[in-house]
C-alpha cells in the first residue's frame, strides 16, 4: 500500500512538524526499497506520447478509439486502493487522467514494486485506453516507470494553500493545488504571445535593451543601484524601457517595440511589485492618436484570442460577478481638464491654487507638504476619479508637468499630446506624441533634473541632436494588463514569484 492511505494530495489533514517528519521517513525508507529491487526513480527514463489531459479529452470526444495505446507520465495525485487492483490520478500541464493497476496485468514483482509509490511521485506509465463502469475515461497499465520520489508531503489544501503567504512564497506548491491558478499563468503566458503576434503582424520588429544603465531615464522612479566591478563604477536597474528605445529610431528602426522588466526601487502594494513587466512601442511618423488606435486593436485581439470575448467577468472567491469590463470599440476619450472639471466642480481650474489644495485635502488626497499645483490636481485625479474609470477611457492632453517626454499640445502649451489609458480603476498604458525637438527635451529634463546635471542622459540629447522622426509611443503595464484581463485583485495573482519580504 502507498505510505499515506489518502484519497486525494491535497485533501490531508493539517500536519504538526513531528507528523510531517514520519512521513519524510517513510518516503525516504520507500525510496530505499525502490533500489534495493533495482529500481532508483532519480535514475529512470521515460518519453510520454500525449498529455494525460489531451488523451482524456481526445478520448471522450472520440478522436482516439478504446483499447488505443497510450504512454502518459505525471504526478501522482489521487490513489485509491482496492487489494489487487488499485486506480490512481496522473497529472501534467494539460491535466489529468486515471490509470488502472492490477497485479496479474503487471505482475508480481511489479506490483510490489508499485507499493513503494507515495502520493506526489511521478510516473511514466503504458496502456490502453477504456472506460471504466461510471464512465471514466482511463488508462489500463500494462507497465510502469518510477520517474521521480517527492520527499517531502504535500500540502493541505485548506491548511497551508489559503495561507496567501506560503503560496506567494512557494508557488510550485500553489499550482500543485490549484488548477485555477495555474489556469491565470498560462493564459498570461498566451497573453504575451498574442501581444507579440499582433505587433510583429503590423511590422515591429522586437528588441532587447540594457538593464543596467549609467543614467536611469524615461520615468521619475527611484532606481536599483549595483556596482560593476571590472568597470569599477555604479550601474543602476533600468526604471523603463523609453530611451534607448528611441535611440533606435534615430538609427533607422520605423516601428519597435520591447516586453522587459522593469525596476523601481519603491513602495509594495496590491498594484505595485518592485520588479515588473512593461510593454514598450514606438512608431516613426505617428503620434498620440496612432498609440490610442494601437492599444485598442491590441488590446481587443488579446481578449479575443485569450478570452474568446470583449466583455471581462471579475468574481470573488464565491464565483459571484463584481465587476464588469467592457472593451467593445470604440473606447472613450477625454481631455484631462474636462474629466477634472466633470468630477470634481466645473470651477476647479478657475480657484486659486491654495483653495485648489483645502478642496483637495477635504478631498482626502494625499498631498505632500512641497506640492506643486499640478501635482494637486493629479492627486485629486489618482484619489477620485481613477479608480471609478472601468470600462476603457483615454484620458487626453494631460499636464505637460508630469511627461517632460511627450510634444505641447499645439491647442493648449500647458498640456501634451499624451494619453492615459485607465481600465478597471487604474491605468494600463500611457502613450505620447514624442518629443523629437533637442532643444526642447533639453530644456524640459534640465527641469526635471532640478539643476543636478549628472542626471541628465547626455547621450540620449546627443542622439536626438542627430536627428529622430516624429513618432508616437506607449507603454503597456503587462502585470495590470493581466490583472484586468484575468480578473485578479492583486498584482501578486499574476507574477508567478513576487517580491516578499525575507522571512523572519
Amino acid at each position: 500500500m502507498l505510505a499515506e492511505e489518502t484519497a486525494n494530495l491535497f485533501d490531508e489533514p493539517a500536519m504538526g512538524m513531528d507528523e510531517t517528519n514520519a512521513l519524510i521517513r517513510q518516503r525516504l525508507a520507500n525510496l530505499e526499497a525502490m533500489r534495493a529491487r533495482g529500481c532508483d526513480p532519480f535514475r529512470n527514463k521515460f518519453t510520454p506520447d500525449i498529455g494525460c489531459g489531451e488523451a482524456r479529452a481526445a478520448f471522450e470526444a472520440g478522436r482516439l478509439p478504446e483499447g488505443h495505446p497510450v504512454a502518459v507520465a505525471g504526478r501522482i495525485t489521487a490513489h485509491r486502493d482496492m487489494g489487487k487492483s488499485q486506480f490512481m490520478d496522473l497529472k501534467d500541464q494539460s491535466g489529468r487522467i486515471q490509470i488502472y493497476v492490477q497485479k496479474k496485468a503487471i505482475g508480481d514483482e511489479a506490483f510490489e514494486l508499485f507499493k513503494q509509490l507515495d502520493l506526489a511521485d511521478f510516473i511514466g506509465v503504458r496502456g490502453t485506453l477504456f472506460r471504466t463502469r461510471t464512465g471514466e475515461p482511463t488508462v489500463k497499465v500494462g507497465e510502469f516507470v518510477p520517474l521521480a520520489k517527492a520527499l517531502r508531503p504535500p500540502p493541505a489544501k485548506w491548511h497551508g494553500l489559503e495561507d496567501t503567504e506560503i503560496r506567494y512564497r512557494q508557488r510550485y506548491l500553489d499550482l500543485m493545488a490549484n488548477d485555477e491558478v495555474r489556469e491565470v499563468f498560462l493564459k498570461r503566458s498566451a497573453i504575451v504571445r498574442e501581444i507579440r503576434r499582433y505587433l510583429e503582424g503590423l511590422g515591429y520588429v522586437e528588441v532587447e535593451t540594457p538593464m543596467m544603465q549609467a543614467i536611469p531615464g524615461g520615468a521619475a522612479a527611484r532606481p536599483f543601484v549595483t556596482h560593476h566591478n571590472a568597470l569599477g563604477c555604479d550601474f543602476y536597474l533600468r526604471i523603463a524601457l523609453e530611451l534607448y528605445l528611441k535611440r533606435l529610431l534615430v538609427g533607422g528602426f520605423d516601428r519597435v517595440f520591447e516586453l522587459g522588466r522593469n525596476f523601481r526601487n519603491e513602495g509594495i502594494s496590491r498594484r505595485h511589485n518592485p520588479e515588473f513587466t512593461m510593454l514598450e512601442a514606438y512608431q516613426a511618423y505617428g503620434d498620440y492618436e496612432t498609440m490610442m488606435e494601437l492599444l485598442e486593436g491590441l488590446v481587443c485581439h488579446v481578449a479575443q484570442q485569450v478570452l474568446g470575448g470583449l466583455v471581462i467577468e471579475h468574481r470573488n472567491a464565491e464565483g459571484v460577478v463584481v465587476r464588469t469590463i467592457n472593451l467593445r470599440r470604440p473606447w472613450k476619450r477625454i481631455r484631462y481638464k474636462d474629466l477634472i472639471r466633470e468630477r470634481v466642480g466645473e470651477d476647479w481650474f478657475d480657484v486659486s491654487p491654495e483653495e485648489r489644495r483645502r478642496r483637495a485635502e477635504a478631498m482626502g488626497a494625499e498631498l505632500g507638504d512641497a506640492f506643486e499645483d499640478f501635482e494637486v490636481t493629479q492627486a485629486v485625479f489618482e484619489k477620485k476619479i481613477e479608480p471609478t474609470l472601468i470600462d476603457p477611457v483615454f484620458v487626453t492632453h494631460v499636464p505637460k508637468e508630469l511627461i517632460p517626454l511627450a510634444k505641447l499640445s499645439p491647442d493648449d502649451p500647458d498640456t501634451v499630446e499624451v494619453f492615459e489609458c485607465c481600465i478597471n480603476g487604474q491605468e494600463i498604458a500611457p502613450g505620447y506624441t514624442e518629443q523629437n525637438n533637442p532643444i526642447e527635451q533639453r530644456e524640459r529634463l534640465e527641469h526635471q533634473a532640478g539643476g543636478e546635471q549628472q542626471k541628465l542622459d547626455e547621450d540620449f540629447l546627443i542622439a536626438l541632436e542627430h536627428g529622430m522622426p516624429p513618432a508616437g509611443g506607449i507603454g503597456i503595464g503587462i502585470d495590470r494588463l493581466c490583472m484586468m484581463l484575468l480578473g485578479q485583485e492583486s498584482i501578486r495573482d499574476v507574477i508567478l514569484f513576487p517580491q516578499l519580504r525575507p522571512k523572519s
